[in-house]
């Protein structure tokens, strides 16, 4: 047997009185569990809940070893472009011009991931669409913010080997030739 009670203040303060009320109609009935509704909608929406946690810990896990990746890449890309920097700096360069030029082929590289990944996304929506609540597969407002926390997120990893690079001794630089 199911039974439903409205109780006017907190719910839990009513249990011993419902308790006492089943026994006194029948000794024999057990009680096995009293329970509010919002205990019942919490245990129900648990599992989404932690669901929902971990695809957040993956999703920022994905964007930190993209942001890893793309730190690397760009670190080895200017350890090799060394020479090539240090010419261009002694040939009137600014540091700026430096910097500019390592963010932009970084944010070039996440433009093209963008594009490729907004492409693959909304071609696989429908087959993720059974795990959304209240949220469209293809929600433009979700795929703008997650573009541009990864072009943010890039731009900040293109940073680092952009300063390094425009740090550059051209002396030393040319040596190296």
């Amino acid at each position: 047997m199911t039974y439903e009670l409205r109780t006017a203040g907190d719910p839990a303060r009513a249990v011993p009185a419902v308790r006492d009320a089943l026994r006194r109609i029948d000794p024999n009935l057990p009680i096995l569990k009293i329970s509010t509704q919002a205990e019942q909608i919490e245990q129900r929406f648990a599992q989404e809940r932690v669901f929902a946690q971990a695809y957040a810990l993956f999703g920022g896990l994905a964007v930190l070893i993209a942001s890893v990746g793309i730190f690397g890449l760009m670190s080895y890309t200017v350890a090799r472009r060394t020479n090539e920097i240090g010419i261009r700096m002694a040939l009137g360069a600014k540091r700026q011009d430096v910097v500019s030029m390592v963010i932009r082929e970084s944010l070039i590289l996440v433009g093209i991931g963008v594009v490729i990944g907004t492409a693959a996304a909304l071609g696989a929506g429908r087959f993720v669409s059974t795990l959304l609540f209240n949220l469209a597969p293809t929600d433009p407002a979700t795929i703008t913010v997650s573009a541009a926390l990864l072009i943010v997120v890039s731009a900040l990893a293109g940073y680092v080997p952009a300063r390094t690079a425009s740090r550059v001794d051209p002396m030393v630089a040319l040596r190296d030739e």
